[in-house]
């Protein structure tokens, strides 16, 4: 087990850090397949990720793109759709080859199912949720299902973090149920690169670099994977061993 960590001392910085690494794998991608296929994260942590991305001289053209999750029955309008914030934030930013969207429905995991197996996934951009989730896939997580998306239960802590990133008003607005690209899906992606700022991810960092790999803490699964990079800003790296 080999896990590539890096710190920095601030969000904003740890976001470029993650978009330089994000343009140079893409382009070695590009340069080597003539296209490049990713999977994105959404939420407040991937705000300066982002940006960063947009300024980095990717091809965009040659890339296709795929969306983690999305809320159950959620519409596009709503502000904490992840629909919105993507197109919003980077889709209509960029020149895509393709993005490839949860749609929030049942209804739809055949076909982003479908889309989604067609190649390789070369690279994931996963962030750790507060309670160690990766996508929505909420502790105990479901390790063994090998399809593409599933439908979840989304858990009080998970819920709490959308109310605490100011997406929702109270815990009663946030649905209960989303639809998330599973655990072991993630785990296909040639590479994953997992950029997690902010104080409030300081322990589901630490539980998920020294426990046990375990559905409790969905994120120690990470640890397995043959080429993971972890990027901590000097607040979410408070309780990593400086050794």
């Amino acid at each position: 087990m080999l896990i590539k960590l890096i710190i920095n001392q601030t969000p904003a910085l740890l976001g470029r850090k993650a978009a330089e690494l994000t343009a140079e794998y893409l382009n070695g991608v590009i340069a080597e397949k003539g296209s490049a296929r990713i999977v994105v994260s959404t939420g407040a942590s991937q705000f300066d990720t982002f940006e960063a991305l947009i300024a980095s001289g990717i091809d965009w053209s040659k890339v296709e793109m795929f969306h983690l999750d999305e809320y159950v029955d959620l519409p596009e309008s709503h502000p904490a759709s992840f629909r919105k914030y993507l197109k919003e934030r980077f889709v209509s930013k960029v020149e895509l080859k393709a993005a490839h969207f949860v749609e929030g429905t049942e209804e739809n995991l055949p076909q982003i199912s479908a889309k989604l197996l067609e190649a390789p996934i070369d690279l994931g951009l996963i962030g750790i949720g507060e309670n160690s989730h990766i996508a929505f896939n909420d502790p105990p997580a479901d390790f063994e299902t090998t399809k593409a998306y599933i439908v979840v239960e989304l858990d009080e802590a998970c819920r709490r973090q959308q109310v605490g990133e100011g997406w929702f008003a109270t815990l009663g607005d946030v649905p209960r149920r989303a639809v998330t690209m599973s655990v072991h899906r993630i785990m296909q992606c040639e590479k994953i690169i997992s950029c997690v700022p902010y104080a409030v991810k300081a322990q589901a960092v630490a539980d998920s670099l020294y426990s046990d790999v375990s559905p409790m803490v969905p994120a120690s699964i990470l640890k397995t994977h043959k080429d993971w990079t972890l990027l901590l800003d000097k607040e979410s790296a408070a309780l990593v061993d400086s050794d």
